[in-house]
């Protein structure tokens, strides 16, 4: 393995810091969960993966049963990437409940997707998504999305 698998597969520690940003990737589908998860540790993010939204609220901690303690008032991520289509809670259900929490409100949300309908894009960039994007995502994608949050 070398340095950068290495830092790329570091879960704490020395290689955490803001050169390395903490990406939450949210979908339903693993094979373009793990894609998701491959294209950000090829740009040196840090990857958690989540198979829904409830899991996704869970790890935030904003889940139904979690208190607000000190601990999560510190927002964990850097960037929510999550798919729009998912069983249980949508990506755009998910992305309310984040703009509605006032510890996870500033995070950038990314919804991605493999429909490309207007009526959809322009409902989640209105609440608060940074960005809409088409799957499958490229390394390009993921590029410029690591640009801006070296930019932000």
């Amino acid at each position: 393995m070398d340095a950068a698998s290495a830092a790329a597969s570091s879960t704490k520690g020395v290689m955490e810091n803001v050169e390395q940003p903490h990406v939450l990737a949210v979908d339903d589908n693993l094979i373009d969960r793990k894609l998701i998860e491959q294209l950000l540790i090829n740009s040196s993010c840090k990857v958690t993966t989540a198979e829904n939204g409830r899991r996704a609220l869970e790890f935030l901690g904003l889940g139904d049963d979690q208190n607000n303690t000190l601990e999560s008032r510190v927002s964990k991520v850097n960037l929510i990437i999550t798919d729009y289509c998912m069983p249980g809670m949508t990506g755009y259900e998910l992305l309310k409940r984040i703009k509605e929490s006032s510890v996870m409100k500033e995070v950038p949300v990314v919804i991605v997707s493999s429909e490309n309908v207007p009526t959809r894009i322009n409902k989640c960039l209105e609440e608060g998504a940074q960005m809409f994007m088409l799957k499958p995502l490229k390394q390009s994608d993921v590029k410029k999305l690591r640009c801006q949050l070296m930019n932000s």
